[in-house]
């Protein structure tokens, strides 16, 4: 059976199942969770139509289908192992049946059940076309010291991390500052939104990260939240007790997850940025993390910490005869326009629409 939700209350209500079921599956991801997604939709849904697709089996909940949401890398279907192949097969009558243009982005290329929806909805006679999105830089920490990581970078940007590490201890009361209280997570995200936009202000090709009163006001609840279940990472870097730089992630599961960082442009000349991230990367191999995810983006940056990369794709759903066509000519169309729109305006850190339903 599918249930369709479409309001913010019933939302809210899936929270205890919507957690069970992600931690049944093979899902699980930060971006999945019902924490995200509901914050999400509460702060910057906008004036989109929200639709989740759940299906239920003797009244359990045995997949999801969040269709949306946007802005995030790693967003798919949730499903119960021992119930996948079928709650595909029932999303995908029910997709059919309802006629629904969809578009998948930010999707973990072979390793998603977006794609296995898509061959279900293929068999139905429907159009899938796929492309590339992105791709986010990793680093694999399993069974890693942080002598051996450092040990499999390049020499010169080994040698420049010890030395700007040491000449800050030198010139400066150094400090790295973990956020382990409310009160240190209220201090500590003003601190990073300080230092975010200080290093982007004036630039012609600015960040969009915390530049909306909706971001703003979701990273203000979302750590909150995160803090509480013991998913927050969040750092600064204190210099003679001025913050220098902070660091913005989560862990969990296994992975530590890097979203945004900050610093103050005054302090550029002794690579506080640099120093930051190693420090980060630090204390994950410290606490155990197996994975650090830069997520998606190319910045040369990431390349000298990650060495390896996974690509995300998007998928686009067409149904049969006419409609289908006239949806994908519009899409081709629609990409048309947004390569145009890159050459004139400012490149957007969060530009893919990672779910959309079309009429």
């Amino acid at each position: 059976m599918i249930e369709v939700i479409q309001n913010q209350a019933a939302f809210a209500a899936l929270k205890d199942e919507w957690t069970e079921l992600l931690s049944a599956g093979s899902s699980g991801c930060l971006f999945l969770t019902w924490e995200w997604l509901h914050t999400w939709w509460k702060h910057l849904s906008g004036g989109k139509r929200l639709r989740i697709a759940a299906v239920r089996r003797d009244g359990r909940l045995a997949a999801l289908a969040p269709l949306a949401v946007t802005g995030s890398d790693y967003l798919d279907v949730i499903a119960r192992p021992e119930f996948k192949r079928e709650a595909l097969r029932e999303l995908a009558g029910w997709l059919a049946a309802e006629k629904i243009v969809l578009e998948l982005g930010q999707l973990r290329q072979g390793a998603c059940l977006a794609e296995e929806l898509a061959l279900e909805m293929a068999a139905r006679g429907w159009t899938i076309t796929g492309s590339p999105a992105n791709v986010c830089p990793y680093i694999d920490l399993g069974g890693q010291t942080w002598e051996s990581y450092l040990a499999s970078l390049g020499s010169e940007h080994r040698y420049n991390f010890h030395r700007r590490r040491k000449n800050l201890g030198k010139q400066f009361q150094m400090r790295w500052e973990q956020v382990c209280s409310e009160e240190s997570r209220r201090r500590a995200l003003a601190v990073l939104f300080e230092l975010h936009n200080k290093r982007w202000e004036g630039r012609e090709n600015g960040s969009d990260a915390f530049h909306l009163p909706g971001l703003v006001s979701f990273h203000e609840e979302f750590s909150r939240v995160a803090l509480e279940r013991g998913w927050l990472r969040l750092s600064v870097l204190w210099l003679d007790d001025k913050p220098a730089a902070a660091l913005y992630g989560f862990r969990f599961g296994g992975v530590y997850y890097f979203y945004q960082s900050g610093f103050d442009p005054e302090y550029r000349k002794y690579s506080v940025g640099l120093v930051s991230m190693g420090l980060g990367i630090q204390g994950a191999i410290q606490e155990g993390a197996t994975e650090y995810d830069l997520l998606h983006g190319e910045e040369p940056y990431k390349a000298h910490w990650a060495r390896q990369v996974r690509p995300l794709g998007r998928l686009r759903f067409y149904p049969p005869a006419a409609r289908g066509l006239l949806y994908q000519a519009a899409a081709l169309f629609d990409r048309a326009s947004r390569r145009m729109a890159r050459q004139l305006l400012p490149k957007s850190m969060a530009e893919s629409i990672s779910a959309r339903i079309r009429g």
